[in-house]
């Protein structure tokens, strides 16, 4: 044997450290003990204990941040070169947090695709089959709380029909190694909890790069670009996740989905010989500085794009380099989760989130605000909108039309078939949204706006028809609606994308059905709303806030 025959060397491609920060509280003792066999430690784990933890954590994450996330919405209130809407923003989502705490309003309508992830010592034995007791748990919680179900199943190639249950749910069960005294020698059953909703799903990009693109110019430029189209359809601030490299495409984007999670956060911050991924520390903060000079903000013009960065390194096939982007939005909504000796346990969430309420006022937080009394005629209210520039904050009070994809397509239908416009979407402005369960003794379940760009579309043919004059929904929009609003005179309104459960308890006063009551949430709605938060963002000139955000810039370079 030469010296140039390579050896054996096993290395974990996602080497974790040791995880001494995260807190955890008991769930439950029961359904879980040691037994001894051929001098070994066995963890029994019951069915019943997996169905209980699911049931918890789908229930905590729905309701409950990470205490880490609640402290940088709140420097965002405190910092001085926030913008006004930044620190708005934050305090809005600061509101909800609260409200959502009270665990009857969840903190965002879309209740997301629940993913469980789970990682087991071979001393671990469970006696029945994992998936199913912990798609019990996740069945439970969204039958018993005030969520919404989102999961469409193929009932043949081109129709769906909601599940009605919010199963099936995404669970990814492997082996874990038990050896390593990071780990401890006991077994034991660890687990990563997510409710993943549909606007930040929809922000997962993966591009099949080449080598080219691992140079600090190359690599700055694709990510100035790249970065800036997110926009705030997912509802920013951002945790944001960069992975370079991957074996393949579908693990390159696993690994973006926990890093965006913070679920790598213990990776080494140096590469080996070996080949094992590791974070780049140094190429986050400059990320992180890049995103805050795009001028997007915290949906409506300002610093606070991001909150955060996650750049992991990866290894690659000489001939493939996937480069891929994820993001967790302001509904940051995932726990960990273990299983040991001692017990169920779940991570920590934090159960008092008021306590990061500053002492402040609208006033404080924002330019001046415009009330709009939406009980006028459509005319008036396009008139008053005229008069303002984009940017604009706005108030919100009156009636509301609510629709969004199925209904949107059901009017198409019948404006291709010769009937004309509903009056109500000529009366009225249009919101996309589609609310969650509504709880006892309240008008409204909660109700955030819905991603706008998936009714861009149909803007042009229902504003020709008389109908969408003004809309209301979150996040950017394509060049054909803003000429649209220019040809028609239209406008579209942005509503921060976050804050659902506060809309509900303080914004929607009552809701009732219009039309396509067979569609449940995906219904035409009208709402009476006061006091309701809005931006202007296209206008009937033609102009477009994100239009100034969304040009890179040239000649940057990494470090």
């Amino acid at each position: 044997m030469t010296s140039s025959t390579p050896q054996f060397e096993y290395t974990d491609v996602l080497p974790k450290g040791k995880d001494t920060e995260t807190e955890y509280r008991l769930v439950t003792a029961d359904g879980v003990k040691v037994v001894e066999a051929a001098g070994r430690r066995f963890l029994e784990v019951s069915q019943e204990a997996l169905t209980t933890l699911a049931r918890t954590a789908i229930t905590d994450i729905q309701h409950l941040l990470r205490t880490s996330h609640l402290q940088q919405l709140r420097s965002i209130v405190d910092d001085p070169e926030a913008s006004g809407n930044d620190r708005f923003v934050a305090m809005d989502l600061l509101r909800n947090a609260a409200i959502s705490a009270g665990g009857v309003l969840p903190m965002c309508q879309d209740t997301g695709t629940a993913i469980t992830i789970g990682k087991r010592t071979e001393g671990v034995l469970t006696g029945g089959t994992d998936e199913e007791a912990i798609s019990r748990g996740i069945f439970e919680a969204y039958r018993d709380l005030n969520l919404r179900y989102s999961q469409m199943a193929p009932v043949n190639f081109w129709e769906e029909r909601n599940t009605g249950t919010n199963l099936p749910a995404q669970i990814e069960l492997y082996h874990k190694d038990g050896t390593d005294p990071a780990d401890g020698a006991d077994p034991s059953y660890e687990f990563l909890f997510m409710a993943k909703g549909g606007g930040s799903a929809n922000k997962t990009f993966l591009y099949q790069e080449t080598k080219a693109v691992l140079n600090p110019k190359r690599l700055a430029k694709f990510l100035d670009e790249k970065l800036r189209g997110l926009g705030t359809a997912a509802c920013p601030p951002y945790h944001l996740a960069i992975v370079v490299g991957g074996m393949s495409a579908e693990y390159n984007l696993k690994v973006a989905k926990l890093a965006s999670a913070r679920d790598l956060d213990t990776l080494p911050t140096e590469g080996s010989p070996l080949g094992h991924g590791f974070r780049d520390t140094d190429l986050e903060q400059q990320v992180l500085e890049m995103t805050r000079q795009f001028g997007i903000g915290a949906q409506f013009g300002g610093k606070y794009f991001c909150h955060d960065v996650r750049v992991i390194r990866l290894p690659r096939h000489g001939a493939s380099c996937p480069v891929g982007i994820a993001v967790s939005c302001s509904a940051d909504r995932q726990a960990k989760a273990k299983i040991t000796a001692d017990g169920v346990f779940i991570e920590q969430l934090e159960r008092d989130p008021a306590r990061f309420l500053p002492e402040v006022t609208d006033e404080d937080l924002s330019d001046e605000v415009v009330p709009v009394d939406l009980n006028r005629p459509m005319d008036e209210i396009r008139e008053q909108l005229s008069q303002l520039p984009v940017k604009t904050r706005l108030s919100l009070t009156g009636p509301l039309v609510v629709a969004r994809d199925i209904a949107h397509s059901k009017i198409a239908e019948r404006l291709e078939a010769g009937e004309e416009m509903p009056q109500y979407l000529r009366d009225h402005p249009v919101y996309y949204a589609g609310p969650a369960k509504t709880p006892d003794g309240y008008a409204s379940g909660s109700f955030g706006p819905t991603t706008a760009g998936r009714m861009d579309s149909y803007v042009s043919q229902f504003q020709a028809a008389g109908g969408s004059m003004v809309m209301l929904a979150k996040g950017n929009r394509s060049k054909q609606v803003t000429e649209s609003c220019r040809q028609h005179g239209g406008f579209y309104l942005g509503s921060i994308g976050g804050p659902a459960a506060r809309l509900a308890q303080d914004c929607i006063h009552s809701v009732e059905v219009l039309e396509y009551p067979e569609l449940g949430m995906e219904a035409v709605w009208k709402i009476e709303v006061a006091d309701f938060p809005a931006f202007i963002v296209i206008d009937d000139k033609g102009n477009d806030f994100f239009a100034e955000t969304s040009e890179p810039v040239l000649q940057i370079s990494f470090r």
